[in-house]
C-alpha cells in the first residue's frame, strides 16, 4: 500500500525523535616521541601554555613548551608505557590545587593525595595554582610583626605580614631547624602555616613532621612534599601548589606563612625540564626565565587590604585584611651568595638572613649579649620572654652576671617571671605593646629576682 507524502514526513519525524546521539568535542593530537617523562605532542595547536593534557589511563601532562607544529609537555606521573601514536586531549583547564581549612594537619603530595594514612582529604574545592598577585593598589603597608621566636632575629631583623625573608646559607647551618621553629611559634598567633618540601629525602621530612606534632604546631600547618623520589615537574610545581593554598588565607582575611624548603632544588627541577625540552640554555645551564618562576611565586606574598578582602569574598568578609608571609629557603655552596639563583632570589626578597657556616664554628666568644642570643633548636620564646631578656641586655643588668653562668641565668629569669608575673606576661603576650607602664614592670621583675637569687649575680 503505497504512503502518501504526509504519512512519510510524520514517520521520519518518529524515527528522529527516537534516536539517541551524544556528540563531544574535543581537541586531539598524536604522541609522536616519549623521552625522560617528556612527551612531543602533534596536532594540538589550540592548547595553551601550562594547560592540563589528559592521557591514556588517568594521567595527565602539563604543557610548557608550545612549537610551531608539536607541543613539549611533562608527563605527571609514570610515563614507561606511553608510546608514539596514542592519543593525547586537551582539557581546556589550567592546573589546580586543593584549598581549604580540611587540609591543617595533613601531610599530601602536589596532586593533592594524603601521604600521611589518615584518611581522605576534606577540602573547600580547588583553586588555579598560576595567578596573577595582588596589584600595587590591592596591597596594604607592612605593620605588624610576625614573630620567629628566635632573639637574634625579632630583636634585628623583624619580619613583617606579607614580606618576603630569605633564609640563605650553605647546608648544616640550620635553615630548616629556624623555619620549623618559626612555625611552632605562630601556634600563639592563630597564623596558618604552609611548609613546602622540595627534593628533600623522605627521612628529613618525617623528622620535620614528627617535630612539628611534638609541639601541637601539625594541627595549624599544611604540609606539602615532593620528595628526591618525585619527577622533576612535581619539584618545579610544589612551591606553586603551596602558595595556593596559602593564598585561600590570605584572601579571607587571615594570616598565612609559607616556608620553601628549598627554592635551590626547584631551580634544578626546572632546569632539568627545560634541558629536556631542549630550551636554550644561558648563565649554569639554566633557561632564560629562571628569575621569572622565583618573581612570580614570591610576588604573592603580600598584605592585601580590607577592600579586596570584601571584594574577594563577596562581602562575607568585611574590615579585616590578610597576609601571605614567604619564607624561601636558597642553599649556597661554599657561602658563595654570588651565585645565579642566590642572587636572583636575594633581588626578589625584601631581607636576608644569612647563616654562616665559619661563624658558627668558630664559637666567638663577645660577652654577654652573644651569650644570651644563643637559642636551641626548637624552642621559640614568646614576646614577653625576649621583651623581657633584651630589657636586661639593653639596661645593663647583666653587666654583673659572669657570661658562663648566663645560660643558666636566662632559664631561672624566665621560669621566675612566668611563676611570679604570670598575669602580665599573658597581657604582654596578647598584645605586643611597648610602653612606659611595660618598662616599669620588666624593671620590677629583675630587680626583685636578682634580690631574691643572690646566686645570679657576681
Amino acid at each position: 500500500m503505497p504512503l502518501n507524502p504526509h504519512e512519510i514526513s510524520e514517520l521520519i519525524k518518529q524515527r528522529i525523535a527516537k534516536l539517541d546521539i551524544h556528540s563531544e568535542f574535543s581537541h586531539q593530537g598524536n604522541i609522536v616521541s616519549v623521552y625522560d617523562g617528556i612527551i612531543r605532542i602533534y596536532g594540538l595547536s589550540e592548547v595553551m601554555q601550562g594547560e592540563v593534557l589528559q592521557l591514556p589511563g588517568e594521567r595527565y601532562a602539563l604543557a610548557l613548551n608550545l612549537e610551531r607544529d608539536t607541543v613539549g609537555a611533562v608527563v605527571m606521573g609514570p610515563y614507561s608505557d606511553l608510546t608514539e601514536g596514542m592519543a593525547v586531549y586537551s582539557t581546556g583547564r589550567m592546573l589546580e590545587a586543593l584549598v581549604g581549612e580540611g587540609l591543617l594537619g595533613r601531610v599530601l603530595n602536589v596532586l593533592g593525595q594524603p601521604i600521611d594514612g589518615k584518611g581522605e582529604l576534606e577540602h573547600d574545592g580547588t583553586a588555579a595554582v598560576e595567578v596573577i598577585a595582588p596589584g600595587v593598589i590591592e596591597r596594604q603597608s607592612v605593620d605588624k610583626p610576625l614573630q620567629t621566636g628566635y632573639k637574634a632575629i625579632d630583636a634585628m631583623v623583624p619580619i613583617g605580614r606579607g614580606q618576603r625573608e630569605l633564609i640563605i646559607g650553605d647546608r648544616q647551618t640550620g635553615k630548616t631547624a629556624l623555619a620549623v621553629d618559626t612555625m611552632i611559634n605562630q601556634c600563639h598567633f592563630g597564623v596558618k602555616c604552609i611548609y613546602v618540601a622540595i627534593g628533600q629525602k623522605a627521612s628529613t621530612v618525617s623528622e620535620v613532621v614528627r617535630q612539628l606534632e611534638e609541639h601541637d604546631a601539625l594541627a595549624h600547618t599544611i604540609v606539602v612534599v615532593a620528595s628526591a623520589a618525585e619527577s622533576a615537574v612535581l619539584q618545579y610545581l610544589a612551591p606553586y601548589v603551596g602558595c595556593t593554598m596559602g593564598e585561600y588565607f590570605r584572601d579571607r582575611g587571615e594570616d598565612a606563612l609559607i616556608v620553601y624548603d628549598d627554592l635551590s632544588k626547584q631551580s634544578v627541577a626546572y632546569r632539568q625540564i627545560s634541558l629536556l625540552l631542549r630550551c636554550p640554555p644561558g648563565r649554569e645551564a639554566f633557561p632564560g626565565d629562571i628569575f621569572y618562576i622565583h618573581s612570580r611565586l614570591l610576588e604573592r606574598a603580600a598584605r592585601v587590604n580590607a577592600d579586596y578582602v570584601e571584594r574577594f569574598t563577596q562581602g562575607k568578609v568585611t574590615g579585616k585584611s590578610g597576609s601571605l608571609t614567604a619564607l624561601p629557603i636558597i642553599e649556597t655552596q661554599a657561602g658563595d651568595v654570588s651565585a645565579f639563583v642566590p642572587t636572583n632570589v636575594i633581588s626578589i626578597t625584601d631581607g636576608q638572613i644569612f647563616l654562616e657556616n665559619e661563624v658558627t664554628r668558630k664559637q666567638l666568644a663577645h660577652g654577654e649579649v652573644t651569650e644570651l642570643l644563643k637559642q636551641a633548636r626548637y624552642q621559640p620564646l614568646s614576646i614577653a620572654e625576649q621583651a623581657l631578656l633584651l630589657f636586661a641586655v639593653a639596661h645593663n643588668h647583666l653587666d654583673d652576671i659572669p657570661v658562663e653562668t648566663i645560660q643558666n641565668f636566662e632559664h631561672e629569669l624566665l621560669s621566675y617571671a612566668k611563676r611570679e608575673y604570670l598575669q602580665f606576661i599573658n597581657e604582654l603576650n596578647a598584645s605586643g605593646n611597648y610602653d612606659k607602664r611595660i618598662e616599669k614592670y620588666l624593671k620590677q621583675i629583675l630587680d626583685a629576682f636578682k634580690a631574691n637569687h643572690p646566686g645570679s649575680e657576681a
